[in-house]
């Protein structure tokens, strides 16, 4: 048995699970202004649970399982996309900025602590993805979202005692900001689009029209995290709870949560036209503990499969720090979980989010974050 310990760097909280065998030893949620504020009271709590064979993530857009120790300026720059590697983001203060610029000094303290950390890719660097399906794509689904949907599949397998190259599924990670719809056959992700690239989100606007960007001229990162459900109800600053209670008096808050149902709706079909025919679309992520939402959105969605909310073994952690946990210890020697890994083809990952674009500007955003410097090896082949 090996004891691992996943984390998920969510934009509202920071969750954690550690995992011994089938024992969750390690189960809470930090707020993540709070880790950031102070990254040493976090990583001691991760140390406190004493001696881990692993710890995933928290690993942004990804990197192909680089140890925390050959972490520098180009891998930071690589997983969370700022001004560029070993800058500051330049904005401060706004939604998604501060996670950006808060990561950095989690990571510090992170490399700092002596724990086996390793960072963990997203659904960009598998070679089960087409080549052709990655074209000029960047978010095709974070890191924490491609270990939530490890959850996933791990939870199909074991419910409906089916292998792992027979699961067959649409994944709907509704996060507290981002949504991201994944699709899967045999077990493997062969399809996504991720928060900034897809479906709207509670606070994420999702896609972004070309003609809108061109007119924002140049925007800040921060703008990726607005635009979504919240913030057409006009109160970015409530809960998915609040927001989604006025739906019935606010016709502001009903119009919000029409545009994000039917947006989902419209990624799903989407997903279908790759996965011609899923066993299940499973939810996940906070909004889909919503009742009122996670009825409304199962409804619609029952036109294209069965809809179920994926099934967990924590009670605290969210989905995506659950799959972390899995993930690390199919990574580490788990016999009963190396099949997960080996059939999502996680070791496989490799290159860089830039890889596959483009546009007129590819070549100088490559430059930019230094594509062309040898990627450090995975963390299993360190001496």
């Amino acid at each position: 048995m090996t004891r691992a310990i996943g984390i998920d760097p969510g934009t509202v909280s920071f969750d954690v699970c550690g995992r011994d065998g089938d024992d969750v030893f390690l189960d809470a949620t930090f707020a993540t202004a709070e880790v950031g504020a102070d990254p040493a009271r976090f990583v001691e709590s991760l140390r406190s649970v004493g001696a881990v064979d692993i710890v995933v993530g928290p690993s942004g857009y990804g990197l192909p399982w680089v140890a925390v120790e050959d972490l520098g300026p180009r891998e930071v720059g690589l997983m969370l996309l700022g001004d560029a590697p070993g800058v500051s983001t330049g904005v401060r203060g706004e939604p998604l900025g501060t996670i950006v610029e808060g990561m950095g000094e989690i990571l510090l303290a992170l490399k700092r602590s002596g724990l086996p950390l390793c960072l963990s890719p997203g659904v960009i660097h598998l070679a089960t993805v087409p080549a052709h399906r990655k074209v000029n794509r960047i978010d095709m689904g974070t890191a924490d979202k491609l270990c939530a949907v490890a959850l996933g599949i791990w939870d199909q397998a074991h419910r409906r005692r089916v292998p792992y190259d027979e699961v067959s599924l649409v994944f709907v990670e509704l996060g507290g900001a981002f949504t991201a719809v994944v699709a899967v056959e045999g077990g493997r992700v062969v399809d996504g689009s991720g928060g900034t690239s897809g479906a709207m989100g509670f606070q994420a606007l999702g896609a972004m029209d070309g003609e809108l960007a061109y007119l924002m001229g140049g925007f800040s990162k921060g703008n990726l995290a607005t635009g979504g459900m919240a913030w057409i109800a006009g109160t970015p600053d409530r809960s998915p709870e609040e927001v989604v209670a006025a739906v019935a008096t606010d016709p502001r808050a009903a119009r919000a949560m029409e545009a994000l149902l039917e947006d989902v709706v419209k990624r799903v079909a989407g997903m279908v036209a790759v996965v011609a025919q899923p066993r299940e679309i499973v939810l996940s992520g906070r909004l889909s503990h919503l009742p009122r939402l996670a009825t409304e959105l199962s409804r619609r969605l029952t036109a294209f499969a069965p809809v179920r909310v994926v099934e967990g073994f924590a009670s605290v952690a969210g989905e995506a720090a659950q799959g972390a946990a899995l993930v690390g210890q199919g990574l580490t020697g788990d016999a009963s979980l190396a099949q997960l890994v080996e059939t999502m083809g996680l070791r496989g990952a490799e290159g860089t989010v830039l890889d596959h674009v483009f546009v007129g500007e590819a070549e100088a955003l490559r430059r930019r974050y230094r594509t062309s410097e040898p990627a450090p090896p995975p963390f299993w082949q360190r001496s």
